[in-house]
Formats: structure tokens, sequence, C-alpha cells
């Protein structure tokens, strides 16, 4: 289970990095923590702002088209590089089959430029569609973005992780991860948002919502 890995990762990073590492990267997320940033985010409630963003082809996607089939899900991720988000994408595909049974249509979304975003298509066999969101436009209106903390930079630096390439821009911003349930009329019905980027939604719990929406 999602879960289970996530929490077997996490273990595997405080052995492998060194303890002042580990430490540095335990204090940003507390830092970010404080910031309250959660309560700012799109709500269960609200209406969600469509958006119109690049798939890895390059092929323009609509919230409004993807909402007028059903329920639409969306995962908010950091990037391919990230190994919580990769865990996160693939649990999701496991579950694809059982997610679109229910209506529902699926889509990530990631500062990544499309071919970045291509890479993690392919690299996991992907049969949703991954959105493009340069400069986090779309993440920007949900509420979810934050500035990667300058403590991280040169640890970020030391694993190999250039943001620069990746989302094509120096602004070191991400969204936190995030998954929302939209019904058809733009509502939120439903949303998961965690500063800590070990975190996830499990696909269990996003089916919970699927099959909570249709009683």
């Amino acid at each position: 289970m999602l879960t289970t890995d996530l929490k077997t990762m996490t273990e595997g990073v405080r052995q492998q990095v060194p303890a002042e590492t580990f430490a540095t990267m335990e204090a940003a997320t507390a830092k970010l923590a404080a910031t309250n940033l959660e309560a700012q985010t799109l709500q269960v409630g609200q209406i969600m702002p469509d958006f119109e963003l690049p798939d890895a082809t390059g092929t323009l996607v609509y919230s409004a088209e993807l909402r007028a089939q059903g329920p639409l899900l969306i995962s908010f991720y950091r990037g391919h590089w990230c190994p919580y988000c990769n865990l996160e994408l693939q649990a999701l595909q496991a579950h694809l089959a059982d997610i679109t049974d229910l209506g529902a249509t699926l889509v990530a979304i990631s500062p990544q430029t499309p071919d970045q975003s291509l890479t993690t298509q392919e690299k996991h066999e992907l049969k949703f569609p991954v959105l493009s969101d340069r400069g986090n436009g779309v993440a920007q209106q949900f509420g979810l973005v934050f500035t990667l903390d300058a403590s991280l930079l040169p640890i970020y630096e030391a694993f190999g992780v250039d943001l620069e390439t990746h989302n094509g821009d120096r602004s070191f911003e991400l969204p936190v991860p995030a998954t929302y349930l939209v019904a058809q009329d733009g509502t939120v019905l439903n949303a998961f948002v965690t500063v800590d980027y070990r975190d996830r939604l499990a696909p269990e719990t996003a089916l919970a919502w699927l099959q909570q929406a249709q009683s």
C-alpha cells in the first residue's frame, strides 16, 4: 500500500543521509507547517478555478471539458525528481481502472515543463494525463504554492535535483502535495492538502470519495 511504501522510503532516507541533512529537511518542513498554508488553500464547497494546461505532448487539456464527462480527480505533485511523488503516481496508475469505473477522470499536475512531464509519463507508464503548470499559475489559484526554503537548496543540489531545468525557471516555487475531487459543476467535494512532502492521499481514500459522491 502507498502509506506503507511512503513510510519505508522515509526510513530509508533517514538511514542514508547525514543526520544534519535530515534535521535540516525536517526543520524546513516544520517551518512551512508554521505558515498555516493549508488553511489558505481551496476548500471543500468552493468552486474550482477552471484551467487549461498542456499535457506531456503539448496538447492543451481543458478542465471544463474533463468535468463535463464526470467527477474530476486532481493530484498536484512536485515533479518526477521527487521519489515520494513517483510512489504516488505509481499507486494512482495501479488504481486507474477503479477510478474510471466510478466515472471519474484523473489528472496529475506539476510545475515541470512538458518535456519533463513526458519523462514522468513514459518512465512510469502512466495512462492518465500529466499536465504541465509552468510557473505554478494553477497551483497558485488553489493556494498550494510555496518557495523552497534556502536551507534546502544545497541539499537538493547534492541530490542532483536541478529545479531550474525541471521547471524552466529559477523561482524555486513548488506546490505542496494535494488531491482534489471536483464535481461536474466545479464544486470541490473533497480535498487533501499537506505541507509534508512525505504524506500523500491513499488511492483507496480517493475511491471512497468517489463512492460517496455516487451515493
